[in-house]
């Protein structure tokens, strides 16, 4: 592992970059609000990654951005993620809308041996590996299939545990920022009552994938139900039991009993849930936004702040890194003129800052300098 500069993921990409809203970060491009009435998109919350919908906006601005980009038009689609369900989701379901010719890699870091495991998609492929590092045999099995890297060719990357702290690698400093986020909402909304080792075991039980009926797999519910917990309403138990019974199964089903029990909930919580309630109620994907801020001031927080002599471990274990290996091939397609775009599932609220913070020098996650750091 080693570590050869400091770089931003704009230092790559660009303002090509997008992430839940679905509006670009370059003006120049079409975002989702302009995009719905084009291709028929209901009103409604910004389409999830693994959605068609989603795949039919993010194919609507790579197209506009392959204008501006070059006079070629693009032809070939390389995905670069970490996840088999939403990244390999969202590249079948781009290699569908598109008709393009494509080759994914998903990537990780674990203890089994390393190698580039094929499965097939529809017409084109994807390939696993659980070191960051083959997706330099990736590159080289692009050559050997004849696979051509140049301006007709869309380069594809995921940021949240690829680009950046890589899965397997780097990812528990991504959760940490989170947690240190929930902790200190929780520090906020429930002043003196806050019991942090109660909090936090919530928190872990719940943010587990048998809950995702519960919870939907989104951070803002989650941390909402933990401090409906912590605030002494129901506990952790009566929760269980209640989803095990089936008497509650869904986040919507929880709302609905707590809204009618909120007379009797301490002010904090009180305070808190009318907030969260108004935005639920209005269909925001992100109703926790208190949360979602104090989420991007605890991730700019965790990246370049140590010296560049730090050992690769403590940069690893403390740091947000760039991952070196995606960094220095997404380089090189670059150099052989492929169009290169960010996507991230990560909320605008959790990605950039408020204007004072902005006023303050802060800036967008992928504007940040960091180490890069990679084999």
């Amino acid at each position: 592992m080693k570590f050869n500069k400091r770089a931003s993921l704009s230092s790559l990409l660009g303002d090509y970059i997008a992430y839940r809203n679905l509006i670009p970060i370059d003006a120049n491009l079409p975002g989702l609000p302009q995009l719905r009435h084009q291709l028929g998109i209901e009103p409604g919350n910004a389409p999830r990654k693994t959605t068609l919908d989603y795949a039919r906006v993010l194919h609507a601005m790579l197209q506009a951005a392959s204008k501006i980009h070059s006079s070629i038009p693009l032809a070939r689609l390389i995905y670069v993620g970490d996840t088999r369900l939403n990244d390999g989701t969202a590249f079948k379901n781009l290699s569908i809308i598109s008709d393009w010719p494509g080759m994914a890699f998903i990537g990780s870091e674990n203890d089994r041996s390393p190698g580039l495991i094929p499965e097939k998609m529809g017409s084109n492929m994807l390939y696993k590996a659980n070191r960051w590092s083959g997706i330099e045999p990736f590159s080289h099995l692009l050559m050997e299939q004849g696979f051509v890297v140049d301006e007709a060719s869309v380069v594809l990357i995921d940021m949240d545990k690829t680009a950046l702290g890589a899965r397997g690698r780097n990812d528990r400093v991504i959760d940490q920022a989170r947690l240190e986020a929930a902790r200190s909402i929780a520090s906020d909304v429930l002043g003196e009552g806050y019991d942090l080792p109660i909090f936090q075991e919530n928190y872990e039980t719940l943010n587990q994938p048998e809950f995702h009926l519960l919870t939907a797999d989104n951070q803002d519910y989650l941390v909402y139900i933990c401090l409906l917990l912590s605030g002494g309403w129901i506990n952790l138990n009566q929760l269980l039991a209640w989803y095990s019974d089936k008497e509650v199964v869904s986040f919507d089903q929880l709302v609905v009993k707590s809204e009618a029990a909120k007379s009797g909930f301490a002010q904090g919580i009180r305070k808190m849930h009318e907030l969260f309630y108004d935005s639920y109620a209005q269909r925001d994907p992100t109703p926790f936004k208190a949360f979602r801020y104090c989420e991007y001031l605890a991730t700019v927080s965790r990246m370049g702040h140590l010296p560049d002599d730090s050992l690769p471990e403590i940069l690893l274990n403390e740091e947000i890194v760039l991952t070196g290996e995606v960094y220095d091939i997404a380089q090189q397609w670059q150099s052989q003129g492929a169009l290169l775009f960010g996507i991230s599932d990560k909320p605008d609220e959790a990605s950039m800052p408020s204007p004072e913070q902005a006023v303050a020098g802060l800036r967008a996650i992928h504007q940040t300098e960091t180490h890069v750091l990679g084999v």
